[in-house]
């Protein structure tokens, strides 16, 4: 199975929350913040929405950082991703 997104949707991928801080302490479980770092796995198709035409401008692979409170949760064959609008996604990170 595969997730397809519709209009203006993106499917990403959560990056792995940090197990340890800069200064080397480890975290419990716990006290780990969600990480709004993701790649991208699946890319709608844009067009027509609500009126305004969308050009999709994030691709499969990039990674990106999101709106901290943005999208749904879908968990697909024991894997997690987060379905958010292409307008939630705030920035694109280069190596």
């Amino acid at each position: 199975m595969k997730l397809v997104p519709l209009g203006d949707k993106v499917v990403l991928k959560q990056c792995e929350a940090e197990e340890t801080t800069k200064s080397g302490i480890i975290l419990a479980a716990k006290d780990r913040e969600k990480p709004q770092q993701a790649e991208v796995i699946a890319v709608g198709p844009g067009g027509n929405i609500d009126g305004k035409e969308v050009t999709m401008q994030v691709k499969v692979g990039d990674k990106v950082i999101y709106s901290k409170y943005a999208g749904t949760d879908v968990k697909l064959e024991d894997e997690e991703y987060i379905v958010v609008k292409q307008s939630d996604i705030v920035a694109i990170v280069e190596d």
